[in-house]
C-alpha cells in the first residue's frame, strides 16, 4: 500500500475555536495515534505542539511520527487586511519541520463557525488574490497550499467552490464531511474534479444532523456534539467512491483522518475519541488496501 495515511488532533477534540470542550493532553493525543499505527500527523491549533520548529519536530519525534502540516484559518476577502505576514511567519515554521500541506480556511473574521458574512464581488476578487499570492509562497518554501472547504468560512456552499474552482488554480483539501454538508457532493467532487485534489480529510456524517445544521436548526458545534460525524463507513458519505475515484486518477497526497470532535470531559484509559478512531482508520486501510 503505497497512500499516505496520517492523523489530526481534531479527531481527538484538540480545536482553535474557543470554548471547544475539553481539550485532551499532547502527549495522551500523540500516544494514542501512535497505538493506532500512524507515522504522521497535522499539528492541531497553535500552541497544541511547541511554537518552534524544532521543538514540534522533537515533540512528534518521540511519539514516531513526522509533520504533514497542518490547518491555518487566514483572513482572505478584507482588503485592507495583508495575511502574507502571518503566512510566511508559519511557513517558515512549515519548511523547518519538514511539513509538506498548508491547509488555508478563509475565515470569516470571527472565532467558531456558526456564522460568516456574504461577500461582494469585489471581496471575491480580492479572496482570490490572496489565495494565488499565498500559493506561490506557499511554493517558495517547498510547501503546497490547499483551500479547504469548511463550515462557517467564506468557502463553505457549492456555490463557494465553484467560484474557487473557477477563479484560481489553488488544489484544494477535500473534506468529505464539511463539502457534504455545504451542499457539494463530495463523491462527485471526487469523480469531475480529481486532478484539483491534493489533500483529503476524511470524515462521515450523519446526514439527518448535518441537514438541521445547514437548515439553521443547530449550530455547528451543537451538531458535532450530537454525533454529526460517525465512524468512516458507518455514516451517509460514500468514502469508499471517493477514495476509488482518487486513486484512479493518480492521486498521491494524504489522506487524513480528520473528524471534528468534542470531547467534554478526561476520558477513561482505552475509551474515548481512539476508539472511534481506529473503526475509521481500518477502513481507510482496507479500502486503500483494496
Amino acid at each position: 500500500m503505497n497512500a499516505k495515511i496520517a492523523g489530526a488532533p481534531i479527531s481527538w477534540g484538540v480545536c482553535e475555536v474557543p470554548g471547544w470542550g475539553h481539550q485532551m493532553s499532547q502527549s495522551r493525543v500523540l500516544s494514542e495515534m501512535t497505538e493506532l499505527g500512524f507515522s504522521a500527523c497535522e499539528f492541531g491549533p497553535l500552541g497544541f505542539l511547541p511554537v518552534d520548529a524544532a521543538g514540534r519536530v522533537a515533540t512528534l519525534r518521540e511519539h514516531g511520527l513526522s509533520a504533514v502540516g497542518g490547518f491555518v484559518p487566514v483572513l482572505l476577502h478584507d482588503e485592507s487586511h495583508d495575511p502574507t505576514p502571518e503566512i510566511r511567519a508559519e511557513l517558515e515554521v512549515f519548511r523547518a519541520a519538514g511539513a509538506e500541506v498548508m491547509v488555508l480556511a478563509a475565515s470569516s473574521g470571527s472565532d467558531g463557525y456558526d456564522t460568516r458574512p456574504v461577500l461582494t464581488d469585489a471581496q471575491w476578487s480580492t479572496l482570490f488574490r490572496h489565495l494565488t499570492e499565498l500559493e506561490a509562497l506557499a511554493a517558495e518554501y517547498d510547501v503546497l497550499a490547499v483551500i479547504h472547504p469548511h463550515v462557517g468560512t467564506m468557502v463553505e456552499t457549492k456555490d463557494d467552490i465553484e467560484r474557487v474552482l473557477a477563479g484560481s488554480s489553488i488544489g484544494f483539501c477535500l473534506d468529505t464531511g464539511h463539502m457534504f454538508i455545504g451542499g457539494t457532493d463530495p463523491v462527485e467532487f471526487a469523480r469531475d474534479h480529481a486532478t484539483r485534489v491534493k489533500h483529503v480529510h476524511a470524515k462521515d456524517v450523519n446526514l439527518d444532523i448535518a441537514r438541521r445544521v445547514k437548515a439553521g436548526e443547530m449550530t455547528y458545534y451543537d451538531g458535532v456534539i450530537a454525533g454529526m460525524y460517525v465512524p468512516l463507513g458507518q455514516g451517509d458519505v460514500d468514502v469508499a467512491s471517493i477514495v476509488r475515484s482518487l486513486e484512479a486518477s493518480g492521486f498521491t497526497g494524504w489522506y487524513v483522518l480528520e473528524q471534528d470532535n468534542v470531547v467534554t470531559a478526561e476520558p477513561a484509559p482505552s475509551a474515548g475519541p481512539a476508539v472511534d478512531a481506529r473503526i475509521s482508520v481500518d477502513y481507510l486501510r482496507s479500502l486503500l488496501g483494496e
